[in-house]
């Protein structure tokens, strides 16, 4: 919404200046985008007379000007313009000055060997307008050596705020004048338009004519003017709509766009030569169209609210008129319209029609209903003043709405809402200051908005209202109370586990990364999804048509686009939701990773120390592993299962499980085929723990640690070497051996496989080193011996293996 200072002033009687209204403006909500001065531009530009013109020696077109700039001291210029000549009175650019037209800063010059100290300005020099067969020509009277842009009334500053949706009143320059007044930065000035009286019947009538069907035009209100004389509008009111960025038309077609910033009022103008019979408002059928003001042809269905005539249509309802019926410089009657319109129906109707006009911004987000007639009053009254005419009487049909509704409010929910204290004298005078209507004593009064807000409903609305205009600056800085000595806990458990997942893998190298929710149905049917609910009713793209079962599709994607641009090392990472099915209870939180090429935890690439090999399912599982551990999962209790989904490779991958059932994370090697499908290069180690599985942890007693246990005796190390059947796993015998005695071993490591001569056909020979810690004293040798007959025993049962000889 843009407006220049002296318009606002049309509403408000101030003294305040530029910066105090603009500082105000933001204050009470009505944001300043930006504030531009004509003048700035056009600073270093003065008055000047040509005293005297000579024709150019070198040159049949150039004259030798000399100009009077008012210090006394006379110019050179040398000017080709045709008008110039002795006495002209016009606009002088210096040497040093920045002629914004031509996008050049002027300097002493030689034109044809002539000196010239300066140029005499055109219109499109000063950016003014599109004129430039000559130089500006002013009245004699213009005081030489004076400021151009002062004399010319372009030293007017112009002023655009931001408007939310729920302030349509404020698409008026009127309503933002209401609104500083309420603060108190000056007078309203009451400018109610008066009733114009009618001569005659209006000889075209209106009908609404919507059926059984909703009506889409509550009321609509038309007057013909006759004997108009239609020419161009006054200056005052083209420099008005050219600073807010509105081509002059005509004064009928000004008029209309004036009324529309200034009172927020929208109307039409019809060239009551053009229309055909009465006037019909109502939905549009197959086959209407329209040759639109701005050039296109529209074309409108049933949903549509149009205008029409014995022609067809001639207006989108509360959007746009048409060419074949608007005003012209030969019109010499024209009818005014003035209507309310749906405010849904019009947003829809523009969305469809891909339509954006001034009077759409204003219907859409709810005109001021009262305003309808006097809105054309004012407008019949400006007509006459500047085209003369006689008016008929105004044709009504509809019915204006009645938006009065009261609102039971007491005093004291400012307090509560805002902290401010404020005596009920001051509540009441900023409602009435914006027009609210307040009656009532006592601790509550009924409080009535007014008809241009129709975003006021209820008490907090009430309390933003008071709020905003007595100032947010007002409201005193306080603690927050302390509900305990001990701060409570604040995080929830999934809010704690994710911010632990994140930290834990991008200590180990990995960068995180955020991927789209939606995936393609090849990607989705590939990782297990493609279900029909998951499937979206309207998708972006068809890349995205489903909702993702996995985060790994979309960190394969990303890796591959890095691959790609020559960057196939990489370690991702995402933290987020997957879904099962389109249910609550179908919703996971997980945090999945993914290393691609040699993005392995000690570094990617080649190195004269020795190259990095391949990810593997084992980098997959230690990164599992490591958000597990940091998420309070019990790691060293954790069961290795093989049963994995079939996108992960079958001799490559693993579950890790709480007990039998409970899968906490799922890692390996992506499986060939998906490669392939998905047009991915490998190879490509994944991992996906699923952060919701993991069980609350319990409630300890208190918030403190327990004692850190470190023994001061040595450890003990021992090797033992199993030869088991090929099918047994190692992390059956790691964890046989580990709970051979739990008091005193610590560790047990896999070191060594080993297949080949001096073991059977289908075993294999696995060698652990296990750790021993002794808490009290340091161990004997039969005490040692004693713990490795448990180990040796543990292992047997659990694997039938023995010890290799």
């Amino acid at each position: 919404m843009k407006f220049t200072l002296s318009w606002l002033k049309e509403h408000l009687e101030t003294d305040a200046t530029l910066e105090e209204i603009v500082e105000t403006l933001t204050r009470v909500g009505l944001e300043v985008e930006g504030v531009e001065n004509p003048a700035a531009r056009l600073k270093p530009f003065t008055i000047a007379r040509v005293t005297d013109a000579k024709p150019h020696p070198n040159a049949d077109r150039l004259k030798v000007l000399t100009v009077d700039a008012g210090d006394g001291k006379p110019l050179q210029i040398v000017c080709g313009a045709p008008n110039a000549r002795a006495g002209l009175v016009g606009v002088l650019g210096r040497p040093g000055d920045y002629v914004p037209g031509l996008d050049v800063t002027l300097s002493v010059g030689k034109i044809r060997d002539v000196e010239s100290f300066g140029m005499m300005c055109s219109e499109r020099e000063l950016e003014m307008s599109d004129e430039h067969n000559g130089i500006i020509e002013l009245a004699e009277d213009a005081p030489v050596g004076a400021s151009f842009a002062a004399y010319a009334g372009m030293d007017d500053p112009v002023i655009e705020i931001g408007l939310t949706p729920n302030r349509p009143d404020c698409t008026a320059v009127s309503g933002i004048a209401r609104d500083l007044a309420a603060v108190g930065l000056g007078k309203l000035k009451e400018n109610w338009p008066e009733p114009v009286r009618g001569d005659g019947a209006c000889p075209v009538n209106v009908r609404l004519e919507f059926g059984d069907t909703p009506s889409l035009c509550p009321a609509f209100g038309l007057r013909l003017v006759r004997g108009v004389r239609n020419g161009p509008s006054p200056e005052w009111m083209q420099k008005r709509l050219r600073a807010i960025g509105l081509r002059p038309i005509n004064a009928l077609v000004d008029i209309t766009n004036y009324l529309t910033f200034d009172r927020g009022r929208p109307l039409h103008v019809f060239d009551a030569a053009k229309v055909a019979g009465d006037l019909v408002v109502r939905r549009g059928r197959e086959g209407d169209e329209l040759l639109g003001l701005d050039g296109k042809t529209y074309r409108f269905d049933d949903t549509m609210c149009v205008i029409s005539d014995d022609n067809g249509v001639e207006s989108i309802g509360g959007i746009m008129g048409g060419e074949a019926s608007g005003s012209t410089g030969e019109t010499t009657d024209v009818l005014i319209e003035s209507a309310l319109w749906d405010e849904v129906n019009i947003a829809r109707t523009g969305r469809a029609l891909g339509i954006n006009t001034d009077a759409r911004y204003r219907f859409e987000r709810g005109v001021d209903p009262q305003f309808c007639l006097p809105g054309l009053d004012l407008a019949t009254r400006l007509v006459m003043e500047m085209c003369g005419g006689t008016p008929s009487e105004v044709v009504f049909v509809g019915e204006i709405p009645d938006t009065e509704r009261m609102i039971d409010f007491p005093f004291s929910e400012v307090k509560r809402l805002s902290g401010m204290s404020l005596s009920p004298a001051e509540i009441k005078g900023v409602l009435t200051r914006l027009g609210f209507w307040v009656a009532g004593t006592g601790d509550a009064v009924k409080v009535a908005p007014p008809s241009w807000r129709p975003d006021v409903h209820g008490k907090a609305d009430l309390v933003e209202e008071v709020v905003r205009i007595v100032g947010l600056d007002k409201i005193v800085p306080e603690a927050l109370p302390r509900t305990s000595a001990v701060a409570g806990r604040i995080l929830t458990t999934a809010q704690v586990r994710r911010s632990q997942a994140r930290r834990s893998l991008a200590v180990r190298g990995m960068k995180e990364a955020v991927t789209w929710s939606f995936i393609s149905r090849p990607q989705a049917e590939a990782f297990g999804g493609g279900a029909k609910c998951l499937e979206l009713a309207n998708p972006i793209s068809a890349d995205m048509s489903d909702m993702r079962p996995s985060l790994v599709p979309g960190l394969a994607a990303a890796a591959q686009r890095n691959a790609d641009r020559g960057y196939g090392d990489v370690a991702l990472f995402e933290v987020g939701q997957i879904f099962a099915d389109d249910t609550p209870e179908g919703q996971s939180m997980v945090a999945a990773g993914l290393r691609s090429g040699t993005a392995g935890l000690d570094g990617a690439g080649r190195h004269w120390a020795g190259s990095a090999g391949e990810v593997t399912v084992f980098d997959a599982r230690a990164d599992a592993e490591a958000v597990l551990a940091a998420i309070g999962a019990p790691v060293d209790k954790l069961m290795v299962f093989t049963d994995t989904p079939d996108w992960l490779h079958p001799g490559r991958s693993g579950e890790l499980r709480l007990g039998p059932r409970t899968v906490l994370a799922r890692f390996g090697e992506l499986h060939p085929r998906v490669l392939r499908s998905l047009d991915l290069d490998g190879p490509m180690a994944v991992f996906e723990v699923y952060l919701d599985a993991l069980p609350e942890p319990k409630v300890k007693a208190g918030r403190s640690k327990g004692a850190f246990d470190a023994s001061d005796q040595m450890p003990v190390r021992r090797d033992f070497a199993f030869v088991v059947d090929e099918a047994v796993a190692a992390e059956k015998l790691i964890k046989a051996a580990r709970g051979a005695d739990k008091a005193l071993i610590t560790d047990v490591t896999l070191f060594d496989i080993y297949r080949g001569q001096g073991i059977e056909p289908g075993r294999k020979s696995l060698a652990i080193d296990v750790t021993l810690q002794p808490r009290e004293r340091t161990l004997t040798e039969a005490e040692i011996e004693a713990v490795g007959a448990k180990i040796r025993a543990a292992v047997e049962k659990a694997t039938g293996g023995t010890l290799r000889g």
